[in-house]
């Protein structure tokens, strides 16, 4: 039997995952009181047959009874009860963002602002982060992408090492972002938007491609970048780190940032046990602006 608790910050997703595990074959409980959980998965244990798969929804609502399901997992390690833990975090930027677009308050808030709420929450929830075997930031992430790394844990049951990275083009005309942790400048390389064929099409097209890796000085770039990478990962890794943003950018982020974007986000494929998405923030902005 396969038992999983959801947990997390208030606001990263932990209802959507709980509903999104449902789909997957999950059976779903959300906000079991904590002195109910040793006899609940005590029932299921016995009846793997009935539900060989469950999930519970543990968060702050819990309260006062939170701290007791440290005693639990303890107990559970202790007992060899296999179990897993899930946490949804996500920045506080973007916490604070979704609080206020929904206009709803934090639990923890009372009176107060936000951010104290999501602090004090950090602190109470600190243990089960500490003890988690599957961390997802959602900070940068799409729901239908929270999907597709919830079927690749729990349905494909791949290997994940908590880290889940954006890779990023941009144009630096349109500023650098503000929520890089590497910043790349490509703009040494030959750039397309001088020859007249090329200046439409993006760095997604094999001939934009081709032209930017044209001399080979894109190519050793690259080799280099996947050297650092495969250096700084494990290391970001062992350190804790959940979301890692790698920005390179161009001009105008349209043709050469594109494909060396398009080229390390192929490369980190590899990494099954890696998070993944690319982004090009700036594509299509010259042509907007244009019409």
């Amino acid at each position: 039997m396969r038992l999983v608790i959801v947990t997390g910050m208030s606001g990263a997703g932990k209802t959507i995952a709980l509903k999104m595990l449902e789909d997957l074959g999950f059976y779903c409980v959300d906000n079991l009181p904590v002195p109910l959980i040793e006899a609940f998965a005590d029932l299921v244990m016995q009846q793997p047959s009935a539900h060989d798969q469950v999930a519970l929804g543990i968060d702050i609502r819990s309260g006062e009874e939170l701290p007791r399901l440290q005693n639990v997992l303890e107990r559970w390690k202790g007992d060899a009860v296999p179990h897993e833990i899930l946490f949804l975090d996500c920045s506080d930027e973007i916490l604070i963002k979704r609080y206020k677009e929904t206009r709803r308050s934090h639990p923890l808030a009372g009176k107060g602002r936000v951010d104290g709420g999501i602090r004090l929450e950090r602190q109470r929830l600190a243990f089960l982060k500490e003890e988690a075997d599957v961390i997802i930031d959602t900070s940068q992430l799409l729901t239908r992408e929270l999907r597709q790394e919830l079927e690749k844990i729990f349905l494909e049951n791949r290997r994940f090492q908590n880290l889940f990275i954006t890779v990023l083009s941009f144009g630096f005309k349109y500023g650098i972002p503000a929520d890089a942790d590497l910043v790349f400048d490509v703009r040494f390389l030959p750039n397309p938007y001088y020859v007249e064929g090329l200046r439409s099409h993006t760095g997604r097209e094999p001939e934009v491609q081709a032209y930017v890796h044209r001399g080979g000085t894109a190519d050793v770039f690259l080799g280099k970048l996947y050297d650092m990478m495969e250096f700084l990962i494990p290391n970001y890794v062992q350190e804790g780190k959940n979301q890692l943003v790698i920005a390179v950018g161009c001009t105008g982020g349209k043709h050469r940032s594109v494909a060396v974007a398009e080229a390390l986000y192929a490369y980190l494929s590899r990494h099954e046990e890696l998070g993944l998405k690319i982004e090009h923030r700036d594509i299509e902005k010259d042509s907007i602006r244009k019409k």
